[in-house]
């Protein structure tokens, strides 16, 4: 269902049960339980930003919650889910990702078994995930990049059969109360643009999609990993904010914007340049062995000359050990940082592991997946 305002919404009654006029009370009845059905089912989530923290349909996130002396009510715990909708173009390498139990690919089954899962996620604390118009690479970290997994054509128009999978993902999050984290960018597959021109027209057309969709839970990645070996040149580090300044500046319809930032390498402090025009602090805690680092980056982060008060959230780390007493996870909630997990599947390891690695199993079906959701419960307060 599309998410539209009801100003243009009718409700066409057949003549066979137009009432007579004892039973018009009855069917004005009928009729506004309708469209106050209709109402819920169309942006049910709105997510805002108030100074530091997340809000949910007017209320902070995890109200109220505390967790060994943190203030937790305000955070967005989030997991990197970012081949929700993925298909590879390629036939040449298509087949790298078929299932074990069927020997083939299918990205049907793929969309279909995520958002089959997404209620199990939520219950266990998960608010939030990162998904990406262009994926990310499908062996968890790769040096050259063939498949082509890419929402967007060469001149930044979009493909149907993507953004079909990615409205059904966005829907099943906004009934279930989750703020999904939109990518549209990812380094592997961007110097397919044939331009600079591309990437605007790109940028464009995913946000007034996203607009015209009339969802009001999404945050916006418009770069996964902003970095100088970006092409075409404006999505790396010196020239991102000029995409970011972009979409801030397209409004629906109705006047509104969506919510908008950009994320860095591993271990990379936000530039003062990014952080002027951002609504919220993107971090990646990649290559950071040690927590104490974590901490330091958000201070480092916050002491930016253009800083102003907003929220802090990492949504891309691979390191786990949730069974310490001290990890990323627990560091960066510390410093009042949402964290979000990025597990792939490393080598030797089978079907079960990651959620990067394609084929993926959706489910909770690894240890590591399942030692995250416990500490994700524990630290938000979730009854699974």
């Amino acid at each position: 269902m599309n998410h539209q305002s009801l100003a243009p919404f009718a409700i066409v009654v057949p003549d066979t049960l137009r009432p007579q006029r004892t039973g018009r009370a009855m069917l004005l009845i009928l009729l506004l339980a309708l469209l106050g059905a209709f109402s819920r089912a169309n942006g049910a989530t709105v997510v805002s930003i108030h100074g530091g923290d997340f809000h949910i349909n007017g209320q902070p996130t995890y109200a109220g919650r505390v967790w060994r002396g943190h203030r937790i009510e305000g955070l967005l715990m989030n997991s990197r889910m970012v081949q929700a909708t993925f298909d590879d173009m390629n036939p040449e390498t298509a087949g790298r990702w078929k299932y074990p139990d069927t020997g083939k690919w299918d990205a049907e089954r793929n969309v279909r078994e995520f958002i089959a899962m997404m209620p199990e996620w939520r219950k266990h604390g998960l608010l939030s995930f990162t998904v990406n118009f262009q994926g990310g690479s499908p062996e968890g970290y790769s040096r050259s990049q063939p498949w082509e997994n890419n929402a967007f054509n060469p001149d930044g128009s979009m493909r149907p059969a993507f953004l079909d999978r990615m409205k059904r993902v966005l829907d099943e999050a906004d009934r279930l109360g989750m703020v999904p984290i939109v990518g549209y960018f990812y380094f592997g597959q961007s110097p397919r643009f044939r331009d600079e021109d591309a990437v605007r027209t790109a940028t464009d057309n995913a946000t007034r999609w996203l607009l015209a969709g009339g969802w009001r839970n999404l945050l916006i990645e418009v770069n996964n990993e902003a970095n100088p070996t970006y092409r075409p040149e404006i999505l790396r580090i010196h020239r991102i904010q000029e995409l970011i300044a972009r979409v801030r500046d397209t409004k629906g319809a109705d006047g509104r914007r969506l919510l908008v930032g950009t994320s860095f390498s591993g271990n990379v402090i936000p530039t003062p340049e990014v952080i002027a025009v951002s609504d919220f602090a993107l971090i990646h805690g990649n290559g950071v062995k040690d927590p104490k680092r974590i901490v330091e980056m958000v201070k480092l982060t916050r002491a930016l000359p253009t800083w102003r008060t907003m929220p802090v959230l990492f949504n891309e780390d691979d390191h786990f050990d949730f069974d310490k007493p001290v990890n990323n996870f627990i560091a960066a909630v510390g410093e009042h940082a949402s964290w979000g997990y990025f597990d792939y599947r490393m080598k030797g390891e089978g079907f079960d592991e990651g959620y990067q690695s394609m084929p993926v199993n959706w489910k909770t079906s690894s240890e590591r997946k399942r030692s995250f959701y416990k500490l994700c419960a524990e630290i938000t307060g979730s009854q699974p």
